[in-house]
């Protein structure tokens, strides 16, 4: 497990951090300071993160967890990496300005791809929103000092992680949205090693989940988490949406953290396969839909995106 500070580019290893953080009696007591004040502190509210994907009604608040459902390819990643730069861009560039923790289960975050995208946004900005003595450069390290990325090879990792994570939230109290790619990243492993037994075969998860939904209460932040699909049977007509019950695989504990759920799949175009423009314009043309339920409303929302070199447009 890896802990990288965007800020300076420090790796540390987060047993060896703990070890850190306890080898004083001050640092201790510094630490149960810190997480008073953090508590007490209020944390920035999401509802407003974007406004596209949810319902009128608003999007997460404080404490709620959202889910990104759906097959390899279907965009969730991009969209993660689209509300990551929401978070920490500054709010002349139509930002938040908050820090944000993403937890890499699946090693699939692409550092190049999200300096790409934000760049972009800071290059879009008006003139007049940016200070001119700050160049794009500045700016986009500004943006990822906010940035706290964590790598995961296992649920025990990810628990370690959780429980560490309490720490950051203790001495940033501008540390508002969680990102977790993905999810299920394990479940087939975990699987494996617990046997017969659906308890064993459920049970680190459940103590992550039942860890994060202490986080939730006592930190007030906002989770956003990637899950793949699992196809259980291949007989009967393709649908690019499943049943509720075929979706909701994971542990019951988990299950019970999510407050909404975003439901993506691709559109592909009739003239996808033309014989001109090429892989890029293809891609251009690709299409995402993603369906926005909530568990306290009876509202839903439907919304269309494309993904381009500058990151997630909205149709």
């Amino acid at each position: 497990m890896s802990w990288y500070s965007l800020c300076d580019g420090t790796v540390r290893s987060g047993t060896v951090y703990v070890m850190e953080q306890s080898m004083s009696w001050f640092g201790v007591t510094s630490c149960v300071s810190l997480q008073l004040f953090a508590r007490l502190e209020g944390r920035r509210c999401l509802t407003n993160i974007e406004p596209r994907l949810f319902p009128e009604d608003g999007g997460p608040d404080h404490g709620e967890v959202v889910e990104l459902y759906g097959t390899e390819g279907t965009g969730k990643t991009e969209l993660l990496y689209h509300l990551l730069c929401r978070c920490v861009l500054p709010e002349a560039a139509s930002g938040l300005e908050v820090d944000v923790v993403f937890v890499d289960t699946d090693y699939s975050l692409d550092m190049f791809r999200l300096v790409s995208i934000l760049d972009s946004r800071l290059t879009a900005a008006p003139p007049t929103s940016l200070s001119l003595a700050e160049p794009n450069e500045a700016a986009l390290r500004s943006c990822l000092s906010r940035l706290l990325v964590v790598h995961c090879s296992s649920s025990s990792q990810l628990l370690l992680t959780l429980h560490f994570l309490e720490t950051s939230l203790s001495s940033r109290p501008g540390l508002a949205l969680l990102l977790l790619d993905s999810i299920s990243a394990f479940y087939w492993l975990d699987r494996c090693e617990g046997g017969a037994s659906i308890g064993r075969q459920e049970e680190k998860l459940s103590k992550c989940a039942e860890l994060l939904g202490r986080l939730l209460r006592d930190y007030r932040i906002t989770v956003f988490a990637t899950c793949h699909t699992i196809r259980r049977s291949y007989s009967g007509p393709s649908s690019s949406s499943s049943s509720e019950s075929d979706r909701q695989y994971l542990c019951r504990p988990w299950q019970r953290l999510v407050t909404h759920r975003l439901l993506c799949s691709r559109q592909e175009a009739a003239n996808n396969m033309a014989a001109t423009g090429g892989i890029r314009e293809q891609r251009r043309r690709q299409v995402f839909t993603v369906h926005c339920t909530s568990s306290s409303s009876s509202c839903s929302r439907s919304s269309s995106f494309c993904v381009t070199d500058g990151g997630v447009e909205f149709i």
